[in-house]
Parts: structure tokens; sequence; C-alpha cells
């Protein structure tokens, strides 16, 4: 990616996963809402998928991802609660460098003004793996746009003011 000033904006490559035992291409809606919404914010789709709530095709994903020099970002939708097979939380935090503890915090500060205390129930999480940003959310469509709106879209847009992840990305993708 070529250096922008920080009056301009960057458009970055993000990948979008789903994870799910029901969804499909037809019917993936938090996968489409985040993958129109990058876009309209002046990013790129570098890939998406859907697989199953499985840790191993989670990891192997994700993994094929952040070793990826042209992906800078993941946004992850599904897997976050406490139902028997829900397990992205456990399949993504092993892989993180450094975590984004304040993503799932004010992800649930959010969604508390929204579903009340259900919010308790999410297990919203973020972090940084190899220079790659990772945000993980819940699989409702409503709970993926409370997180893209509230705090994703600023945090991918490096003209956000004060502090935005590009710069962290930005380390990578310029080989610094």
């Amino acid at each position: 990616m070529a250096k922008a000033s920080d009056t301009e904006t960057q458009a970055l490559e993000i990948a979008v996963l789903t994870v799910s035992d029901t969804r499909t291409a037809e019917n993936d809606t938090s996968g489409d809402y985040l993958a129109d919404s990058l876009l309209a914010a002046g990013h790129r789709v570098a890939d998406r998928r859907i697989v199953k709530d499985d840790i191993y095709q989670i990891r192997a994903v994700l993994s094929a991802w952040i070793a990826d020099s042209e992906v800078d970002s993941v946004l992850v939708t599904g897997g976050t609660g406490f139902s028997g097979r829900d397990s992205t939380p456990e399949a993504v935090a092993p892989l993180f460098d450094k975590a984004i503890e304040g993503f799932g915090e004010v992800f649930r500060a959010l969604s508390l003004q929204e579903i009340g205390s259900s919010t308790v129930q999410s297990r919203a999480l973020g972090g940084f793996a190899n220079s790659t940003v990772i945000f993980c959310m819940p699989g409702s469509t409503g709970a993926c746009r409370t997180a893209w709106e509230g705090i994703i879209r600023d945090q991918l847009d490096s003209t956000y003011r004060p502090c935005n992840f590009v710069g962290v990305i930005k380390v990578r993708s310029e080989g610094q």
C-alpha cells in the first residue's frame, strides 16, 4: 500500500469470516452487512468465507489470512456466545500477539443500550496477530452493525482522530 497523508483515507484489504453451522452464501446477512459496509467505507474485500463452528476450521482460515501480507484486517462474525458449539474466542484468542481489551468492553457497553443485560452473553474480542487487526463479534446482523458503526469503522479509518489502528497495520505492510 502506498503511504497516504493523515487526511487521505487509506483503503485496507479486509477479509470477512462467518462462523456458523447454519449460514450459507445465500443467507449470510451478517457477512453481507460487513462486506457491504467495508466497501462503502472505501476498503476492499480481500476474501470472504463461511466455516463451521469448529476451532480448527476457524484457526486454519484465520491463520492463512494472518500470514498473508495482503490481508490487513479480519472481521469475524459468529460463534461468540455460550451455546455448546460457540468456539470463536477459544479458536482466535491463542493466535493474538496482543489483545485489544477495549474492543469487547466498548462493544458490550454499546450493546447494553440496545439489548440490555443480554449483552453479557457476548464474548466479542479483538486483537493483533502479525500486524493484522482482528475483530470478532456476535453473529446477528444487529451486533455486526453495532460493532462496525460504533467501533470498527473508525478504527480502520486512517483519518480518524485522535488515533486509529491503521498505523499499526501499516508497520507490516510497509516492511518497517
